[in-house]
């Protein structure tokens, strides 16, 4: 019996395995995608080991792995202790609320949110949340105008002079001008939306569309002769010939940008939260810089690597998506 496990290929050589079918040739196919990773990461655990024990810093030894082993549970042992603060304050405030309305049925209940620090947790998901919005806004604006510019030389040639100017520009330049014109139009005495929140989200923005609409483009304007002919005969209108002949061929070269663009929008945020103070992990990591104790290594390197992790899961999100909506089920995995 065939098993088709496409979506899980490190999978096909294990139950091929328990099927018996050439269990030699499985064993290296298991080796080769499972053991080689983790001998990498292996002897990666073992240099960072070794050379962290010989780095002196004012706050102490670097911190190698066990260290940061400990800060991730000490990080998460704060978490859940915020949080059943927080529900100890929740039950206090219903319960003063309750006798209140048992004294004067007129009484209205106040209800207040609980202000206290946020958790490293609650930093993690501030930054995913201000980064896929910001993301979300540039791909808005990325697709439509690659796809236009990759129709019409006339388009391209006019777009292309300010796409290459403000491409390489750096988010730390584009924050300043970003926070004054928010701080300028944005006047609120309640805003819903905090003003950190959006200078953080027109960065990230500002600075990851341009791989998407230059991809974009790009894949837009080598679509086959073929099949703009075919659509000529078939003289399809330009909302169809885009929808049947434009996208579907361009797919591949317009997830390519998104994947590069979601990469630089998850940089661009770390460095923005950090120069504006930004809530999220940007923020940890400047804070805990700033705070000096002898875990702040420690507690840095985890943010770090929860970075590192966290962009990783990103790009594998955006490969997963792009094989689900693609012809190209072959899309590369690196």
């Amino acid at each position: 019996m065939n098993i088709a496990l496409s979506n899980l290929p490190w999978l096909e050589p294990i139950v091929k395995i328990i099927q018996g079918d050439n269990i030699s040739q499985n064993v290296q196919i298991i080796a080769k995608a499972i053991g080689v990773p983790l001998a990498g990461i292996l002897v990666f655990l073992m240099i960072w080991h070794g050379a962290a024990s010989n780095i002196e810093t004012s706050l102490g030894n670097f911190p190698g792995p066990a260290d940061v082993y400990e800060q991730s549970k000490g990080l998460i042992t704060e978490h859940f202790a915020e949080r059943e603060k927080a529900e100890a304050f929740y039950e206090r405030q219903d319960e003063r609320n309750a006798a209140r309305m048992a004294d004067d049925p007129d009484y209205v209940p106040k209800i207040r949110d609980y202000t206290g620090k946020a958790t490293y947790f609650d930093q993690i998901l501030t930054s995913l949340i201000t980064v896929m919005t910001g993301f979300i806004l540039a791909s808005i604006i990325a697709i439509p105008l690659g796809i236009l510019t990759g129709l019409s030389s006339t388009l391209n040639a006019a777009f292309n002079p300010i796409i290459q100017i403000f491409k390489p520009v750096s988010p730390l330049a584009w924050l300043p001008l970003v926070t004054m014109v928010v701080s300028a139009v944005y006047v609120s005495d309640d805003p819903t939306v905090p003003k950190s929140f959006i200078n953080s989200m027109i960065t990230v923005m500002l600075c990851s569309l341009w791989p998407t609409l230059l991809n974009t483009s790009v894949g837009v304007a080598s679509i086959s002769p073929d099949l703009q002919n075919v659509s000529q005969v078939l003289r399809l209108n330009f909302i169809t010939h885009v929808t049947k002949i434009v996208l579907p061929s361009a797919i591949p070269m317009m997830f390519t940008g998104l994947r590069l663009s979601l990469g630089i929008a998850w940089m661009v945020l770390i460095a923005a939260e950090m120069l504006a103070q930004n809530p999220g992990l940007g923020k940890f990591v400047w804070d805990e810089f700033q705070n000096g104790s002898s875990d702040s290594l420690g507690r840095i390197m985890v943010a770090v690597i929860t970075i590192g992790l966290i962009g990783f899961a990103l790009d594998r999100l955006m490969l997963s998506l792009q094989k689900a909506v693609s012809w190209d089920k072959s899309a590369n995995v690196r």
